[in-house]
């Protein structure tokens, strides 16, 4: 990039990096979930990847326009529960047991009975689970294995505090725009591209927000999708007190961000 020039943060659509967008339906003993999926290509082996922690399926959209256009495959790009548009009845069930079983339901009903070869690869905690789908023997066409940045013990012992550690990104933000900035400038995303394209499966929009100084004001700004607080309203206020002090010296640049309480997010 040229000296002085701006950086662009504004969004881009999915269909710039995939070729379709399914909603797929699950039954369960719950009844019935959904789960988003994003494809490319047509023929030869599907490689169904596996997001990390915190993320969605569009964190692959630079990866699939990439791998597509050098090998002969079919990409299904999965939003695993609890993040994306993917709707559960119990978005709280993060165990690995439940995750890996997701996948192989998913696998069942969009294939049936006869998959075609399967490769799975998962960033994170995607590729803890993926390992487990591949040892549960949950997908029966399975090819092959790929798992990138990976450390079993931390990415499994991650899910159980996934909700924790989700409540420490900020609460809103003015717009999609600067959500795509502060996911660039806090190193949460390190690719511009890709974070224009996936920060929009993170975010969702919101008509009423509550002003860190408590007065209701209706604005259209993005709000981060997060589970009700279970510990006690004064240590969540003590908390946000000390993220504000703690972060405030390193928002400067990007005020929008800095008012709210934050940290850095996690990457697993």
């Amino acid at each position: 990039m040229s000296p002085g020039r701006k950086r662009d943060f504004s969004p881009v659509s999915w269909s710039q990096y995939f070729e379709s967008m399914e909603d797929v339906e699950v039954e369960n003993e719950t009844g019935k979930d959904t789960f988003r999926v994003y494809k490319s290509g047509s023929e030869g082996p599907v490689l169904l990847l596996l997001h990390g922690g915190g993320h969605s399926a569009l964190s692959w959209a630079v990866f699939t326009a990439a791998i597509i256009s050098r090998v002969q495959c079919r990409i299904v790009a999965l939003d695993l529960r609890g993040h994306g548009e993917t709707k559960v009845k119990n978005s709280e069930d993060l165990s690995a047991e439940t995750m890996a079983k997701d996948v192989g339901n998913v696998v069942e009903a969009m294939y049936g009975d006869l998959p075609p070869p399967i490769m799975l690869i998962g960033h994170s905690m995607g590729g803890a689970i993926a390992v487990h789908t591949a040892s549960s023997n949950l997908v029966p066409s399975l090819l092959g294995l790929c798992m990138i940045d990976v450390v079993e013990g931390t990415a499994m012992d991650a899910l159980n505090s996934m909700q924790n550690f989700l409540r420490g990104r900020p609460k809103t933000f003015k717009s999609l725009e600067n959500a795509i900035e502060w996911s660039v400038k806090s190193g949460q995303i390190r690719n511009l591209e890709s974070a224009r394209v996936s920060m929009v499966g993170q975010v969702k929009q919101c008509e009423g927000i509550t002003s860190p100084e408590g007065s209701k004001s209706i604005v259209e700004g993005i709000i981060e999708e997060e589970e009700e607080d279970e510990e006690g309203s004064e240590s969540v206020n003590k908390r946000k007190k000390e993220d504000d002090m703690e972060e405030s010296s390193r928002c400067r640049s990007y005020p929008s961000v800095a008012t709210q309480s934050m940290r850095m997010p996690p990457t697993r």
